[in-house]
């Protein structure tokens, strides 16, 4: 308990955060240092990178979403904390740092399956990545799990990076909509007033289509390179249509949702109507599902936008994160789309304009949240998750 409380009694404070998202293509890591608390909090990254998985993590993690056995699950559990203890030695290393150095690892860990409390279903989520073996590997307090304790309190549980947003992007005069484009898409609006900050999950990111291109190159390839296979395909309109009128995007913030809906299950269906004898004889091509998919990630995230944003908020800003962003036929779909809010469309920017690397985003996100909860402070928005009440959020591994 020593350490705890020579940590709680900081005013400022060097944080590691760790995060692998829903493309569980590596883990991001940064290492931070934070004055103060809440809405005047000063935050300076002092080293980020990212960290491919070692051979056969990833399979292991995607084979987890997708039903893998209570043993494997037990397994990975220890196996990722053991990942994420290498990278946040490595990540101290590289900045010229030493583990005394870093006052508490913040550890998202990896979702493997998360269940929102929507249409009265029971909600419970799961991060996976033991935070003892990441204590006991790296001699650090390490604080985790940082969803559960707001579905305890009747949130979501996602998103939970709302208040990491409005301390890092607030601006006196100017509405943000803080666009991540992950495995799965969510929109932070940011406004002067935290009271005011709105944020949910707008649907498919980039799981559909990573998903959908490993299937159609039988695993040669994970993701659609630069947007390679979108730029050459046709978009169906009427699969589009089809797409469009998925249940999940008429539901009234807050929301939240991930692989369960928008994953492998999903993919296999679609995938199979280029694969199929259908498909075949309709002469479908696997760069037409792809760039059908593309624009239903760019839809839906504007869908969201004319549903639930635009009716209350006049947004100055489009902020892209995550690695949607990168992909430029994407980009240009959500361009073309909000041209269609005429004189009054917002500007679209890259976070990296901002000050804030895209690959360290959501890291630095889970480090600010973990400094509140050292500070005795919530971490969640009531009416950003839907919680009844603000709760501090994460456990703490001494």
């Amino acid at each position: 308990m020593k350490r705890f409380l020579e940590v709680f009694d900081k005013p400022a404070r060097t944080i590691l955060g760790l995060m692998s998202g829903t493309s569980h293509d590596g883990i991001d890591a940064v290492i931070a240092k934070i004055i103060g608390f809440g809405a005047r909090s000063k935050v300076t990254i002092i080293h980020h990178n990212t960290y491919p998985y070692p051979a056969g993590l990833q399979g292991r993690i995607g084979k987890a979403f997708n039903g893998g056995t209570t043993a494997d699950i037990c397994r990975l559990n220890f196996d990722l904390g053991e990942a994420f203890a290498d990278v946040a030695l490595k990540c101290i290393k590289e900045a010229g740092l030493k583990p005394k150095d870093i006052d508490i690892i913040a550890s998202h860990g990896q979702t493997v399956y998360h269940i929102p409390p929507i249409e009265g279903a029971k909600a419970s989520t799961l991060q996976i990545g033991e935070a003892s073996v990441i204590a006991e590997r790296t001699g650090l307090l390490t604080i985790s799990d940082f969803r559960t304790r707001d579905m305890a309190a009747g949130g979501q549980g996602a998103p939970l990076v709302a208040l990491a947003d409005h301390i890092l992007f607030q601006e006196k005069g100017k509405v943000r909509a803080l666009q991540n484009i992950g495995g799965i898409a969510n929109v932070t609006v940011v406004t002067e007033k935290v009271d005011d900050v709105i944020a949910f999950d707008t649907g498919p990111g980039n799981s559909l289509i990573d998903e959908a291109v490993r299937i159609l190159t039988d695993g040669r390839e994970s993701f659609d390179t630069d947007g390679r296979m979108a730029s050459e395909g046709k978009v169906d309109e009427v699969l589009l249509k089809e797409l469009m009128n998925h249940p999940y995007l008429s539901i009234n913030p807050p929301k939240s949702t991930g692989r369960e809906l928008f994953g492998k299950e999903m993919a296999q269906l679609l995938t199979r109507l280029v694969t199929g004898e259908a498909g075949r004889r309709k002469g479908r091509k696997p760069e037409d599902l792809i760039a059908t998919l593309t624009m239903f990630t760019a839809r839906s995230i504007y869908n969201a936008y004319e549903r639930f944003i635009f009716p209350r908020y006049r947004v100055d800003e489009v902020v892209l994160s995550g690695g949607g962003s990168r992909n430029p036929v994407l980009v240009g779909h959500l361009k073309d789309l909000f041209e269609k809010v005429g004189k009054a469309r917002p500007t679209i920017l890259f976070i990296d304009e901002l000050g804030i690397p895209s690959s360290a985003k959501e890291a630095l996100s889970f480090a600010i949240l973990a400094n509140e909860t050292i500070s005795g402070n919530p971490g969640n928005l009531p009416k950003v998750t839907g919680a009844k009440k603000a709760v501090i959020l994460g456990k703490i591994s001494l």
